[in-house]
Order: structure tokens, then sequence, then C-alpha cells
């Protein structure tokens, strides 16, 4: 299990990065326009650098929905290779079988 303050973390970043996902969009347009003049440019690059760190979506990580776990992260599943073992030896995921030989 995950400390409860990374996982608190995690979504205090979520919900930073929903905040100004718009605003965040709206000046990397600007940025990559190449039609724009180079000042103008320039000046989205200064407003988008003023914006917190974390409303950047690169400072989210996976987490394992049950436990919180950042590291052996299924995405097709939304967990981490223990609870995912967990879970299946369980027979709770449709179609995992244990194996044994």
């Amino acid at each position: 299990m995950a400390k409860k303050s990374m996982i608190e973390r995690q979504k205090k970043r979520e919900r930073m990065v929903a905040k100004f996902a718009a605003k965040r969009a709206e000046l990397n347009g600007v940025v990559n326009n190449q039609d724009l003049p180079m000042e103008e440019r320039f000046k989205a690059t200064l407003k988008l650098a003023e914006l917190p760190r974390n409303s950047s979506p690169t400072r989210l990580n996976n987490r394992c929905e049950l436990t919180g776990r950042p590291r052996a992260y299924y995405r097709k599943l939304r967990l981490s290779r223990i609870m995912l073992r967990e879970l299946g030896s369980q027979g709770l995921i449709p179609g995992m079988v244990k194996s044994s030989w």
C-alpha cells in the first residue's frame, strides 16, 4: 500500500491537470503555430512557464486503483502486478487462470 500522502498528491495533480488543460492547450497551440510572429510565440512560451508545474500532464504517474502502487502497473487493468496476481488467484479477473506445471 502506497503512502496516503503520495496518493493524495497524485489526486491533487490530476485536479490541476484538468483545471489548466484548456489554457495549456491554447498556449501550446500559439507556441506551435509557425505562422505567428516570433515575439507572440515567445510571450506564449513565457505564459506557459508561469503555469503551475503540477498542471503538466507529464507529472502524473500511473498508480494501482486498489493500492496506489506506482510501479509494475498494468495499463489495461489499472492494477499493479501484486494485486493482479492476488485477484487472479481468487478468480476475480475473467479469463485469468493461475498457471501451474
